[in-house]
């Protein structure tokens, strides 16, 4: 780890010093901001030193403060406000049929499959199948990825499963952002959220801005098709079900999406699930904004965010063909937002938010008037463990400040 830059507000050291611990063996590049009560409090961060894991080795000038990088499934979380910002505005009726706004979509059995399904990963469209073709490659072409998602036929019935559709969240909410505002989801997010708030923060980078970009590196949890078709059957799981034939095509295409998403072309399109580009000061900056005022502007009023956190799928069981697989951490979502879990804490109950592959987290809890964002480069975290422990330290530091300020 490289010297530790930033400041902290008074009553904050103690965040500091639990920062500094938690990133002392990352070689990455770390980022922490919180707000409270719509003012900043924390701006932290660490700079990449040299190293060979890097896609391109990082140097120490990463530790400028226009640092910048993907943000992986952190963008499922700034692409539910974007959509809760129509729904607030009685443009988007979360529990009309998707194929309201999007005709097409109703094929296939999909007619009944709400904007709320898709939100909490209830819809049946975990991944593509095999016959669509697209893998990482073509990731980069819209058209193509909401042309197979309209097609497909779900995998169980709608609403009464949740399994996590880690990358078809973004075309799915995202194509309906498009219909309903005539706009992209980066174009939306640009005009309504990142530009009133002075936001580093895209869902397709300006090619201006590329050069801010420092790469991720490192893998969590590698999972190769063979080591999960082998897992999936030592656990009984019927390889031959359609899911079972979704999520091993995922792990044939895994590494070329990494590829496309740590590449500029991948960084210059649109995939709301993965892809947004940015820094922690803008992460804390939109969930402060979602609970209250940053500078004369509050995006999402209380009774949006109410419903936007109240729980979607704790009583949901995975679908019937992973019946098997143990989950010791089970994901939690509202309305597009993940809350609160035995794997991803964020500030305890009431919390609402996202994290993303490899450690990056943003989350906001009204209760406190807290907003936190946390982006790192070194993707050491798997989502189905307990808590990135690079979290832990300044989290626990963080009750600690936040107590003393009451």
């Amino acid at each position: 780890m490289s010297q530790l830059h930033g400041t902290v507000g008074p009553g904050f050291d103690g965040v500091r010093a639990a920062f500094e611990a938690g990133q002392r063996d990352d070689p990455g590049l770390g980022q922490l901001c919180v707000y409270l009560h719509g003012e900043p409090v924390v701006d932290l961060w660490t700079g990449a030193t040299e190293t060979e894991t890097a896609t391109e080795t990082a140097t120490e000038t990463d530790a400028d403060t226009d640092a910048v990088s993907v943000l992986m499934s952190c963008s499922k979380g700034i692409t539910a406000t974007c959509a809760h910002l129509l729904a607030q505005r009685g443009e988007l009726d979360l529990d009309a049929p998707v194929a309201r706004y999007w005709p097409e979509f109703g094929a296939a059995g999909k007619a009944r499959i709400t904007v709320a399904d898709l939100l909490s990963h209830r819809a049946g469209l975990p991944g593509f199948t095999r016959e669509s073709g697209i893998g990482g490659a073509e990731m980069l072409d819209w058209s193509a990825c909401t042309e197979a998602l309209a097609a497909m036929a779900p995998l169980w019935q709608p609403g009464t499963a949740m399994m996590y559709h880690s990358v078809t969240f973004g075309w799915l909410v995202g194509e309906v952002i498009r219909r309903v505002s005539g706009r992209s989801v980066g174009t939306f997010l640009a005009d309504e959220i990142a530009g009133p708030l002075g936001l580093d923060l895209w869902i397709g980078l300006p090619a201006e801005q590329e050069h801010r970009v420092v790469p991720q590196f490192g893998q969590a949890a590698p999972t190769s098709p063979e080591r999960l078709r082998a897992g999936l059957s030592m656990l009984g799981v019927d390889l031959t079900t359609p899911l079972a034939q979704v999520l091993l095509y995922g792990a044939e295409t895994v590494d070329s999406v990494r590829d496309v998403l740590n590449s500029p072309a991948g960084h210059a399109v649109e995939v709301p699930a993965a892809n947004g580009i940015g820094n922690a000061r803008s992460l804390a900056r939109l969930y402060a904004a979602t609970i209250g005022e940053v500078d004369g502007i509050r995006l999402l009023d209380a009774d949006t965010v109410a419903r936007a956190r109240a729980s979607q799928t704790v009583q949901l069981p995975a679908p019937a063909a992973l019946a098997a697989i143990p989950d010791p951490h089970p994901l939690h979502f509202g309305l597009g937002y993940e809350l609160s879990r035995s794997g991803n804490p964020q500030f305890g109950p009431g919390s609402f938010g996202h994290s993303g592959a490899g450690g990056r987290l943003g989350f906001a809890h009204p209760e406190s008037g807290l907003a936190v964002g946390y982006v790192c480069t070194n993707l050491t975290w798997d989502h189905t463990a307990g808590p990135d422990p690079r979290w832990l330290p300044w989290t626990e530091a963080l009750h600690v400040a936040v107590e003393a300020t009451h």
